[in-house]
């Protein structure tokens, strides 16, 4: 006999102790372990960039996980970096960013590239993010996506070198 999962929500989300690194999926939280250190090296060296950027063109604001991102009743992320805009500030809350950034860039991991590449891709496309990055940082993979009209268009498949259109900026993986 099969049970049936009870869906979480914000409610049970926000119940959960500090520290603890999860997200609320399509209703489900689930845990992830520690990034590896090839994780950490891209998502620091991609911030770097994106802080230089920010810091000549006040254009926004930039954060690295953990940082809660509140789409709906049953989807809290933490993206690995995301930016928003100056003009859309108000979204952001001490809590977390509350609606879709404009910007947001995972780094795949072993345990969260289904997640990234299929469930989470869909609700920031659903919610309206501008451009969404996907990196795989065992090979420098990159698959950029534009949101045009509610649905993301691929605007780049390719490796090491891209550029964040939002931002006009040209991202280097390698140091």
């Amino acid at each position: 006999m099969q049970t049936a999962t009870l869906k979480k929500n914000i409610t049970d989300f926000k119940l959960l102790e500090e520290g603890e690194y999860c997200q609320l999926i399509n209703g489900e939280i689930i845990m992830s372990p520690s990034p590896s250190t090839a994780h950490q090296r891209v998502s620091r060296r991609i911030f770097e960039q994106i802080l230089k950027c920010l810091e000549k063109n006040n254009m926004g604001e930039a954060f690295y996980a953990p940082v809660d991102v509140f789409f709906d009743d049953e989807n809290v992320f933490e993206p690995d970096i995301l930016f928003v805009s100056k003009e859309r500030s108000g979204i952001i809350h001490d809590d977390g960013i509350h609606g879709a950034p404009d910007i947001i860039i995972e780094i795949l991991s072993v345990t969260s590239g289904y997640h990234d590449t299929k469930i989470k891709k869909r609700v920031y496309e659903k919610y309206g993010v501008k451009e969404y990055w996907i990196i795989d940082p065992l090979d420098s993979e990159v698959t950029g996506f534009k949101n045009s009209g509610g649905k993301f268009v691929e605007i780049f498949n390719g490796s090491a070198q891209f550029t964040i259109q939002l931002l006009n900026l040209e991202i280097k993986l390698d140091s």
